[in-house]
């Protein structure tokens, strides 16, 4: 799996997201319009320098990306968390 970046923004796949938090691809953009998955974007600082970190969230789930600096995705954690 891999992520781009457009833009300075981090773009995933609608067919490499979706799974991941237990949705069909095709909810995933109108889930985030509504503001039902939610997400931040994290530049790595010092020894992480070129690398980032994905987390969404939705409907009680978190799932972390860690990218290298080409948008490889190195490690994924999917948690359960409970609502938000």
């Amino acid at each position: 799996m891999k992520v781009e970046i457009d833009n300075g923004q981090p773009v995933i796949d609608a067919h490499d997201l979706g799974p991941l938090l237990g949705l069909d691809p095709a909810e995933v953009q109108d889930k985030m319009r509504a503001g039902q998955i939610t997400s931040t974007y994290e530049t790595g600082q010092d020894e992480d320098a070129g690398r980032f970190r994905l987390t969404f969230y939705h409907a009680g789930k978190r799932v972390r990306l860690t990218c290298d600096t080409d948008g490889t995705v190195l490690s994924t954690i999917r948690t359960d968390i409970g609502d938000r």
